[in-house]
Protein backbone atom coordinates (compact mmCIF):
# COMPACT_ATOMS: atom_id res chain seq x y z
CA UNK A 1 0.00 0.00 0.00
CA UNK A 2 1.41 3.25 -0.84
CA UNK A 3 2.22 5.60 2.07
CA UNK A 4 2.26 9.07 2.73
CA UNK A 5 2.40 11.16 -0.31
CA UNK A 6 2.05 8.61 -2.59
CA UNK A 7 -1.99 8.97 -1.90
CA UNK A 8 -2.04 11.56 -3.66
CA UNK A 9 -2.50 12.73 -7.32
CA UNK A 10 -2.97 16.01 -9.14
CA UNK A 11 -2.67 17.20 -13.15
CA UNK A 12 0.27 18.42 -14.97
CA UNK A 13 0.02 21.82 -16.22
CA UNK A 14 -1.46 19.99 -19.37
CA UNK A 15 -3.90 18.29 -18.03
CA UNK A 16 -2.30 15.30 -18.12
CA UNK A 17 -2.26 12.80 -15.04
CA UNK A 18 0.36 13.33 -12.49
CA UNK A 19 0.16 10.20 -9.88
CA UNK A 20 2.49 10.74 -6.99
CA UNK A 21 2.97 6.75 -6.48
CA UNK A 22 4.50 7.19 -9.88
CA UNK A 23 7.69 8.43 -7.82
CA UNK A 24 8.29 5.84 -5.28
CA UNK A 25 11.41 5.16 -4.67
CA UNK A 26 12.72 8.84 -5.39
CA UNK A 27 13.14 12.20 -3.85
CA UNK A 28 10.98 14.74 -4.04
CA UNK A 29 10.91 18.43 -3.67
CA UNK A 30 7.93 20.03 -3.68
CA UNK A 31 6.99 23.68 -4.37
CA UNK A 32 4.12 26.33 -4.41
CA UNK A 33 5.28 28.59 -7.29
CA UNK A 34 4.30 31.76 -8.99
CA UNK A 35 5.30 34.31 -11.82
CA UNK A 36 4.90 37.60 -10.61
CA UNK A 37 6.57 36.79 -7.26
CA UNK A 38 9.95 38.36 -5.73
CA UNK A 39 11.06 35.03 -5.27
CA UNK A 40 10.34 33.88 -8.58
CA UNK A 41 14.37 33.50 -9.66
CA UNK A 42 13.77 30.16 -7.93
CA UNK A 43 13.20 28.68 -10.73
CA UNK A 44 16.38 28.82 -12.26
CA UNK A 45 17.74 27.55 -8.55
CA UNK A 46 15.22 24.76 -8.97
CA UNK A 47 16.37 23.88 -12.37
CA UNK A 48 19.29 23.71 -11.45
CA UNK A 49 18.87 21.50 -9.23
CA UNK A 50 16.76 19.49 -11.54
CA UNK A 51 19.54 19.40 -14.24
CA UNK A 52 22.06 18.52 -11.70
CA UNK A 53 20.45 15.30 -9.22
CA UNK A 54 17.50 14.30 -11.32
CA UNK A 55 19.35 11.23 -12.78
CA UNK A 56 20.24 10.47 -9.30
CA UNK A 57 16.42 10.14 -8.15
CA UNK A 58 15.27 13.84 -7.56
CA UNK A 59 11.90 14.74 -8.84
CA UNK A 60 10.69 18.57 -8.20
CA UNK A 61 7.01 19.16 -8.74
CA UNK A 62 6.08 23.07 -8.76
CA UNK A 63 2.35 23.69 -7.96
CA UNK A 64 1.67 27.10 -9.41
CA UNK A 65 -0.69 29.10 -6.80
CA UNK A 66 -2.62 32.46 -7.00
CA UNK A 67 -3.42 32.24 -3.30
CA UNK A 68 -0.47 34.74 -2.37
CA UNK A 69 -0.67 38.73 -3.80
CA UNK A 70 -2.75 37.49 -6.95
CA UNK A 71 1.09 36.52 -8.21
CA UNK A 72 0.05 33.78 -10.23
CA UNK A 73 -2.84 35.43 -11.87
CA UNK A 74 -2.69 33.21 -15.60
CA UNK A 75 -3.97 30.40 -17.10
CA UNK A 76 -1.59 26.80 -17.21
CA UNK A 77 -1.19 27.22 -20.70
CA UNK A 78 0.57 31.40 -19.83
CA UNK A 79 2.26 29.80 -16.91
CA UNK A 80 4.21 27.16 -18.62
CA UNK A 81 5.11 29.36 -21.25
CA UNK A 82 6.47 32.00 -18.97
CA UNK A 83 8.28 29.20 -17.03
CA UNK A 84 10.13 27.84 -19.81
CA UNK A 85 10.10 30.91 -21.66
CA UNK A 86 12.51 32.91 -18.93
CA UNK A 87 13.62 29.86 -16.15
CA UNK A 88 13.64 26.72 -18.84
CA UNK A 89 12.08 25.27 -16.64
CA UNK A 90 11.92 21.43 -17.48
CA UNK A 91 11.15 19.79 -14.10
CA UNK A 92 7.00 18.81 -13.72
CA UNK A 93 4.45 21.80 -12.99
CA UNK A 94 1.17 21.12 -11.73
CA UNK A 95 -1.86 22.24 -12.49
CA UNK A 96 -2.37 25.51 -10.28
CA UNK A 97 -3.91 24.63 -7.42
CA UNK A 98 -5.35 26.09 -3.71
CA UNK A 99 -2.59 25.88 -0.76
CA UNK A 100 -4.60 26.88 2.01
CA UNK A 101 -8.14 27.09 3.04
CA UNK A 102 -11.07 24.86 1.87
CA UNK A 103 -10.29 24.47 -1.28
CA UNK A 104 -6.74 23.58 -0.99
CA UNK A 105 -5.43 20.64 -2.88
CA UNK A 106 -5.58 17.28 -0.49
CA UNK A 107 -1.64 16.86 -0.96
CA UNK A 108 -1.19 20.24 0.71
CA UNK A 109 -3.79 19.60 3.23
CA UNK A 110 -1.73 16.78 4.23
CA UNK A 111 1.81 18.42 3.92
CA UNK A 112 0.95 21.30 5.85
CA UNK A 113 -0.39 18.87 8.56
CA UNK A 114 3.01 16.73 8.26
CA UNK A 115 5.14 19.29 8.88
CA UNK A 116 4.80 22.66 10.33
CA UNK A 117 5.69 26.05 9.97
CA UNK A 118 7.59 28.58 11.66
CA UNK A 119 6.16 28.69 15.40
CA UNK A 120 4.29 25.96 14.81
CA UNK A 121 1.86 27.32 12.14
CA UNK A 122 0.39 24.98 9.28
CA UNK A 123 -0.53 27.23 6.75
CA UNK A 124 1.45 28.27 3.75
CA UNK A 125 2.53 31.62 3.97
CA UNK A 126 3.50 32.75 0.76
CA UNK A 127 5.33 31.55 -2.29
CA UNK A 128 8.60 29.10 -2.89
CA UNK A 129 7.48 27.38 0.21
CA UNK A 130 9.69 24.21 -0.50
CA UNK A 131 8.77 20.34 1.29
CA UNK A 132 11.40 17.88 0.72
CA UNK A 133 10.04 13.97 0.72
CA UNK A 134 11.98 11.04 1.43
CA UNK A 135 11.92 8.06 -0.75
CA UNK A 136 9.29 6.38 1.27
CA UNK A 137 7.08 9.38 0.71
CA UNK A 138 7.54 10.74 4.19
CA UNK A 139 7.91 14.34 4.58
CA UNK A 140 11.66 14.96 5.95
CA UNK A 141 11.33 19.00 5.89
CA UNK A 142 9.49 22.38 5.52
CA UNK A 143 11.58 25.22 4.23
CA UNK A 144 10.54 29.08 4.17
CA UNK A 145 10.03 30.82 1.11
CA UNK A 146 13.54 32.76 1.68
CA UNK A 147 15.49 29.16 1.70
CA UNK A 148 16.86 28.89 -1.62
CA UNK A 149 16.60 25.59 -3.56
CA UNK A 150 20.73 25.67 -3.79
CA UNK A 151 20.61 25.68 -0.05
CA UNK A 152 18.49 21.95 -0.14
CA UNK A 153 20.89 20.67 -2.00
CA UNK A 154 22.85 18.92 0.82
CA UNK A 155 19.75 17.55 2.66
CA UNK A 156 18.66 16.66 -1.30
CA UNK A 157 22.40 14.65 -1.31
CA UNK A 158 21.87 12.99 1.72
CA UNK A 159 17.97 11.65 1.15
CA UNK A 160 19.10 10.54 -1.82
CA UNK A 161 21.96 8.50 -0.26
CA UNK A 162 19.68 6.54 2.26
Amino acid sequence: MAAGVYEFSTKTLDGQPLALSDFQGKVLLIVNTASKCGFTPQYAGLQALHDELAEEGLVIIGFPCNQFGSQEPGAEPEIGAFCQRNYGVSFLMSEKVDVNGANAHPLYQYLTKEAKGILGTSGIKWNFTKFLIRKNGEVFDRYAPTTTPAALKANIQKLLAE
